[in-house]
Parts: C-alpha cells; sequence; structure tokens
C-alpha cells in the first residue's frame, strides 16, 4: 500500500525556499523570487521563503542550527513535501540537512534540471538533460538507491520522457558512456544540417534573452509559428529555427534559444550548450530585453556574461527592448554592447518593421556591394556569386554574364582579379 501514496505527480508539491545573503551577495531576495517562478514552472507552490544573513554558507548544513529548527516548523506548519535551497548543495550539506529536516532537500539545480526534463522535445535536448541529471546525481549520489527511493515522486525525480531516476553508481556510469555516444552522433548529424545551411546565403539570427524576456513570443509574431510561448521560465530548450522574408525578398533565419538565468551553475552552461551553439553560428544576434523588469540591468550583464563563457563574442548584435507597453520611466533605454538598439512589443507587434530593418542594416554592414560582368570563359565564378552571395540581378550580355549582389566582405577574394605583379627594381 506505502507506494501508491506516492503516486500524487500531478497534485502540486508544497516548497519552501531557503537563501543564504552574504555580504557580497546581496540580491538574495531576487534570486529567491526567481526560484519561486522556477517553481511554478516544475508544478509546485512556494509556502514561504527564508533568508539567512549569514558571513558565508554553513559548510556542513547550508544554513545554521537556528534557521534549521524554524525550517523544521514551517515544514510541520505547512506541511510541505520538499525544502528547496539558492544555491547548490555538496553531497555532505544535502545529507545532513535532508537528515535534520526529515523531507526532501533538493538545490536550485535540481530545480532547473527538473524543468529542462519537462520541456525538452528534441532528441538532443533530451540527451542533454538526461546527461546533465545523471552527472548531478553521481556527484551527489550518498546513500545509494534506499534515500532515492524514500523520495517519492515530484521535484527532482523526473528524468526526460517518464522514466525516474533511480540508479546505483554503476549503472549510471555506463548510462553516462552511452549518452555521451548518442549525443557525440547527434552533434555530428547537426553538423551537417549546419554545413547545407552555411551553403544556402540566407543570413541567420540568433535571439537570445534572459529567460521570459519575450523571446518565443517575438518568434511567434515573426513567423505565426504558433512556438510553445507562454509566461513560465525556460519555455524553450531546442533551438527552433523559423525561416522569415521581408518584404523587399530578403529572407532571414530566426533561431530561437534557451533563456539565459543567474546562477546557472557552471556544468548546467555545458549541457545546454546545444542550444546556445546556434548563437555561436549565426551571422547576428538579436538581444532581447524586458524593459519592464526592475532588474533589466542585471539581466542584460547575465545575457552578456553567458555569450562571453561560450565564446560568441564579435557578432553584430541588436538590441530589442520588448514590453515597451508596460515601461513606465522616461529616460532612455541604452545597450552599449548593441550596435544598434530599437523598442519593440512583441505582444502587440509595435516597432516589428524598424526591427527587422535594423537587423538587416547590421548583416549588411558586412557585406559589400558587387557588380561585374564574367566572361563566358570565367564559368566558375557566377555559379560561386550565386552560392555565396545574394544574387539582385543577372543579365546575360554578348561579353559575359552580368551580375549584381551581396557579398560577404570575407568572400570577395573570390571574385577580384588577380593583381598584376609589379616588378621590383632589382629585377629590371
Amino acid at each position: 500500500m506505502g507506494d501508491m501514496m506516492h503516486d500524487t505527480a500531478e497534485q502540486e508539491e508544497k516548497i519552501i525556499l531557503v537563501g543564504v545573503a552574504t555580504a557580497e551577495n546581496d540580491d538574495t531576495e531576487q534570486s529567491l523570487d526567481e526560484l519561486e517562478e522556477l517553481g511554478q514552472t516544475a508544478g509546485a507552490v512556494t509556502l514561504a521563503k527564508v533568508i539567512q544573513n549569514r558571513e558565508k554558507v554553513h559548510s556542513a548544513t547550508y544554513i545554521g542550527k537556528g534557521k534549521i529548527q524554524e525550517v523544521k516548523e514551517l515544514v510541520e506548519k505547512y506541511d510541505a513535501d520538499c525544502v528547496v535551497c539558492d544555491d547548490e548543495l555538496t553531497p555532505a550539506q544535502y545529507n545532513n540537512l535532508q537528515e535534520e529536516i526529515g523531507v526532501k532537500v533538493i538545490d536550485r539545480t535540481v530545480m532547473i534540471l527538473d524543468i529542462f526534463a519537462k520541456r525538452a522535445s528534441t532528441s538532443e535536448g533530451k540527451l542533454q538533460v538526461e546527461l546533465a541529471q545523471l552527472r548531478y546525481r553521481a556527484s551527489h549520489l550518498v546513500g545509494g538507491r534506499s534515500e532515492l527511493s524514500r523520495l517519492g515522486g515530484g521535484i527532482g525525480t523526473r528524468g526526460p520522457g517518464e522514466q525516474k531516476l533511480e540508479m546505483d553508481r554503476r549503472l549510471i556510469r555506463e548510462r553516462i558512456t552511452f549518452v555521451r555516444k548518442e549525443l557525440a552522433q547527434v552533434q555530428k548529424n547537426r553538423e551537417v544540417t549546419r554545413k547545407k545551411r552555411q551553403e544556402n546565403p540566407i543570413p541567420v539570427v540568433a535571439i537570445v534573452g534572459y529567460t521570459n524576456a519575450g523571446k518565443s513570443t517575438l518568434l511567434n509574431h515573426l513567423t505565426g509559428a504558433g512556438v510553445l510561448s507562454e509566461d513560465k521560465l525556460f519555455a524553450t530548450l531546442d533551438p527552433t529555427t523559423r525561416k522569415f522574408s521581408l518584404e523587399n525578398g530578403e529572407e532571414m533565419l530566426f533561431t530561437d534559444t534557451v533563456g539565459f538565468i543567474r546562477k546557472l551553475p557552471h556544468h548546467l552552461i555545458q549541457a545546454f550548450r546545444s542550444t546556445l551553439e546556434e548563437a555561436k553560428y549565426a551571422d547576428a544576434i538579436l538581444h532581447v530585453v524586458d524593459c519592464s523588469n526592475p532588474d533589466m540591468d542585471a539581466q542584460m550583464h547575465t545575457v552578456y556574461d553567458t555569450l562571453n563563457r561560450l565564446e560568441v563574442g564579435d557578432k553584430p548584435i541588436v538590441t530589442a527592448f520588448n514590453k515597451i507597453d508596460r515601461y513606465e520611466a522616461s529616460e532612455s533605454l541604452k545597450d552599449l554592447h548593441a550596435d544598434k538598439t530599437v523598442r519593440i512589443s512583441a505582444k502587440y507587434g509595435q516597432g516589428i518593421e524598424e526591427m527587422l530593418e535594423s537587423i538587416s542594416n547590421v548583416l549588411k554592414a558586412n557585406k559589400v556591394l558587387l557588380e561585374k560582368v564574367f566572361s563566358y570563359e570565367e564559368g566558375e565564378k557566377p555559379n560561386l556569386l550565386r552560392k555565396y552571395g545574394q544574387v539582385l540581378e543577372e543579365e546575360y550580355q554578348n561579353e559575359g554574364v552580368y551580375m549584381k549582389a551581396y557579398i560577404d566582405r570575407e568572400y570577395l577574394y573570390l571574385f577580384e582579379e588577380p593583381k598584376e605583379r609589379t616588378k621590383e627594381p632589382w629585377e629590371e
């Protein structure tokens, strides 16, 4: 009978959030608010938030003795299922807290992984999530199977798809090896699609931004694609790419990436590289910022910081200040990292034209207009230009093929005349 009781995954899990505010880390309150949103996304309801002010995190139990008592009383008072800590716990902290408090204890990382597990939809996304979960599990597996089966269901026990995450160390190691092989294969296939895309001159624009900034809403507006867009953190985990045609016939591919978030643990960055890889190979980046959020500056900083960690440096960036319909203040909105900034409302379609024009302009900044007649002997060159350039006009004339096209500066050398070598004075 005992096990039957655990089947309450559909009911909302009741959680209590715990954070530690150290001297140099005073955004604990915002961080817990974000953790509460994460909880909602994971299907849990937050009943209380506890912040302890300490010089530093308690090395054995994360929070001190007195606070543990306070959390215990809250757990009993609210009949909570789970305590969520705002920082990544060490195996010892995790074990000790679980002993002391007597209900399931998880940390921010497990929560994020759980949401990722629920949301991942492509095979690559699922493998990435499973790998991150397995690695986390391997480093935190303390009591082996027994303590896991005691947890019942809920946050932290879900894998992508439906599998439960109960395994011992040996099995975890084997599974990690297997998943890594699968991933390598998937990534190989992805390289192939990317190569195909590179042969196609349509420029790729990667949409990045803090989670919940409105990227999916914008993509929906642009393409009527009906991508999942909801007011939840991490609604998009897998890169979705959509083609968009401007009125002048210009085409762009927009590709969406996972939302960035503060305190995203380093090994998670590794795990979600895949969805951000897209940004690395894009021709330009569209950075969507929620300007109605009081925390906007910190969020923009997180995005640029993460882009740097992923080594996505020197791409042209257009920043779109979104949710302008909810923006109160009168001062101007600035982003010094961007080549161009625009104000938009993805929801109401405001400012979208201007945004597309800006993207088109920054893409062109790297292009040169080439106008040339290729003699019929140079049969190869018109083909190369069709492959690497955006042809505007083409006409067969007596002396050869007249072409007018935009071409990336880096390919220009293919079409330049070989220079006449001037003789050095001593060669006379």
